[in-house]
């Protein structure tokens, strides 16, 4: 095989640490990004409190998500009772503009029909406009990527409204740290772009301390902005590797006309210039001397790491849309990826990473659908000595003994996720460092035991040998 070539493995069936989580877990995170909203998994009562605490320990932050609670009666002769007084406790407890319904497996399984449970409940309780988004997410349908923009969409296409057109752009991001979404922010004000940013929980998923509790968290984007959205001037959709069927920008674009522009993650120089060079195409505005300096900053950074980061041999891991941009930020920087690998079932990543992965000058092997059991034995034969990507990796460094650089979702065994800045210029030059001093702590740790192997072995059993002889 030319050393270029992508060689993918597939894996079926995938149960051993996997790399990835069920949909509805993704599925929840959209809707702590929309204002005054909650989210009820309708299922059994651990889906909820297993997805619930999973994502808490992540962000640091509460993390409120009902349940319908379904049981052995509720599974045999339908849980649409179940739903319904879950629903009332909701709106009782919470008092929330919008709710959404996300199913587990057991609920897909039973062959539940919450669009016809929903439409049922609003009958009976007059509440013809009330928002009641429901999304389809058994587990065994997708990875949490997939969740999580398939919930995007139809937040999108329940609240969407024919619209006069206005100057405005949407903004459609994928599963970030809220740190990342307030630097997409600081971007677009600097641009001076009068923008409607879904989802956003920069501020629900990490919030100020404040004495007295707040059940649902101030902040994420607006409903009437949300409405709004199909007289937008364009979108603007962080989204390269997403499905169409299951694309919020491509509903619009469909639904309404709203022009799309999908755009990678804005990590490193390539994808970073992508964004901010289309947001002064689109409101003839000029790139601010900040950003400029910024980016120059960045340069700087990639100039003093560079002899490195040569000696790095990176597995990337994680949801395809990130996965992407990271991969772009190593090749950028020469921590030449040998593994790129990911849960999600996504030939579209696979093609994107031809022309990326066709500049590294070893072989590159990308796996999909993958677990961690598969992701250790690639990293194994190919020589990889730096892992970047979710907590689940720790697997590699306690196996294999390579060290980790936590990004993405996940990270359950550090504390800060949800402050981790990564994108655009600042945050790539952040997120350089953390890679490069990753490699120099893990070579210096190592340096006396490498040198001893290399050298003075060599000399013992030299010196061995003459004494034998």
């Amino acid at each position: 095989m030319h050393r270029n070539e992508v060689n993918t493995r597939h894996c079926r069936n995938v149960n051993e640490n996997p790399c990835n989580m069920c949909m509805p877990m993704g599925g929840i995170l959209p809707f702590k990004g929309i204002e005054q909203s909650m989210v009820i998994i309708h299922g059994s009562q651990g889906c909820s409190t297993y997805m619930r605490r999973h994502i808490a320990e992540h962000f640091n932050e509460p993390v409120d998500v009902g349940s319908s609670s379904l049981n052995e009666k509720g599974t045999i002769y339908g849980g649409a009772g179940n739903l319904k007084q879950a629903l009332d406790n909701i709106r009782k407890v919470y008092r929330p503009r919008l709710i959404g319904v996300l199913t587990s497996c057991l609920a897909e399984t039973i062959g539940e029909d919450i669009d016809g449970i929903a439409r049922d409940y609003l009958h009976e309780r007059g509440l013809a406009d009330f928002p009641l988004v429901t999304v389809s997410t058994p587990g065994y349908g997708g990875s949490h990527a997939e969740g999580y923009w398939l919930a995007v969409k139809r937040i999108v296409a329940k609240l969407a409204r024919p619209t006069e057109k206005h100057a405005g752009i949407n903004v459609i991001v994928p599963n970030l740290s809220p740190a990342d979404i307030r630097e997409i922010k600081r971007i677009l004000e600097l641009m001076r772009v009068k923008y409607t940013l879904v989802p956003d929980f920069s501020d629900t998923l990490d919030s100020p301390y404040t004495r007295t509790y707040k059940k649902i968290p101030e902040g994420g984007t607006r409903l009437a902005d949300i409405e709004q959205m199909p007289g937008a001037a364009a979108t603007i959709q962080l989204g390269v590797t997403v499905d169409e069927s299951i694309s919020p920008g491509h509903y619009l674009q469909n639904e309404f006309g709203v022009p799309l522009y999908n755009l990678p993650v804005p990590m490193g120089i390539e994808n970073t210039d992508l964004l901010v060079n289309l947001l002064a195409r689109l409101t003839g505005g000029k790139i601010p001397v900040i950003l400029e300096q910024e980016r120059g900053r960045l340069l700087d950074c990639m100039i003093d790491s560079h002899k490195y980061n040569a000696r790095g041999r990176s597995v990337v891991f994680g949801e395809p849309e990130l996965v992407y941009a990271v991969v772009k930020v190593c090749v950028e920087n020469g921590v030449f990826p040998a593994v790129v690998a990911t849960g999600s079932r996504s030939a579209r990543l696979e093609e994107l990473l031809k022309p990326v992965v066709a500049e590294c000058p070893l072989e590159v092997r990308v796996v999909n659908e993958a677990d961690f059991t598969r992701i250790r034995a690639c990293c194994r034969d190919m020589g990889v000595n730096i892992a970047i990507g979710h907590s689940d990796g720790k697997y590699l460094t306690e196996k294999e003994g390579i060290p980790l650089v936590r990004t993405g979702f996940p990270i359950h065994d550090r504390v800060g996720g949800q402050r981790l800045l990564s994108v655009g210029y600042v945050g790539t030059t952040m997120f350089l460092d953390r890679i490069t001093n990753t490699l120099l702590e893990n070579k210096l740790k190592n340096y006396r035991s490498s040198m001893y192997q290399k050298f003075y072995r060599g000399v013992e059993e030299n010196n061995q040998c003459s004494v034998g002889s």
